[in-house]
């Protein structure tokens, strides 16, 4: 995980493939899904998170170019933040996901697979967080590596792992695989969105192993419900 600048992210994919700015292969737009994971809606989550009561010393950035505008926020058995999407290309090499076609790729993730491996940003949604310091500590708050976060853009929700960690001041960055699952452009070098996504992280939950997407999603589908209750 790094710092980056985002400078191409609001452009169309469409008018850089046709420029040739864009190889064939990156396309710019990926297929958003036919159904959302789960049973719970993206609108009944959003409707629990419209007022933030902040529990980070201060706020973050979205980009390393932006002012500091997005709190951490708490809720009964949660945190999340509404921010941006850059996309993690990092951990395992795969087709796109290697230094090619990311500038800023890195071999390896905060947390890692059962076998120790790094895990594979390509195929398995993760979700970044901010690295500890005086702003926030997110372990302090029961969020740990493999605790399930579910993302929503639009009206999709996705769950995702916690997976990584990134620069103390930026928040709002998830996985190759993560932003292909919500309609995002997920590559690495110029996609992502300026706004708009929403990350709910579930306090003291794990997903084991942590690279099972299917446990994921199951865990995550019985958090969200309990969240709504609870909330």
């Amino acid at each position: 995980m790094r710092l980056r600048t985002l400078t191409l992210a609001a452009a169309s994919g469409t008018a850089l493939l046709a420029a040739g700015l864009l190889p064939a292969h990156a396309s710019a737009a990926a297929s958003p899904r036919s159904a959302q994971e789960g049973t719970v809606s993206a609108a009944d989550l959003l409707a629990k998170v419209t007022s933030c009561s902040q529990i980070s010393n201060g706020k973050y950035k979205t980009d390393d170019e932006t002012s500091a505008t997005v709190p951490v926020c708490g809720k009964n058995g949660a945190v999340f933040w509404k921010a941006d999407m850059d996309i993690d290309c990092d951990g395992q090499r795969t087709a796109n996901c290697n230094e090619d076609r990311d500038p800023w790729y890195q071999d390896d993730t905060a947390f890692h697979q059962s076998d120790g491996k790094p895990l594979k940003a390509e195929t398995l949604p993760y979700v970044v967080v901010p690295s500890s310091s005086s702003i926030w500590n997110y372990s302090g708050a029961g969020i740990k590596g493999g605790g399930v976060v579910a993302v929503i853009y639009g009206n999709k929700v996705e769950y995702a792992v916690v997976g990584d960690t990134g620069p103390t001041k930026i928040i709002g960055e998830a996985s190759y695989a993560t932003a292909k699952a919500l309609g995002i452009d997920p590559d690495p070098a110029t996609g992502g969105t300026d706004s708009g996504v929403t990350y709910i992280l579930f306090k003291n939950s794990q997903v084991s192993p942590i690279e099972s997407h299917s446990a994921a999603v199951s865990l995550g589908d019985k958090l969200a419900k309990q969240f709504l209750a609870n909330n």
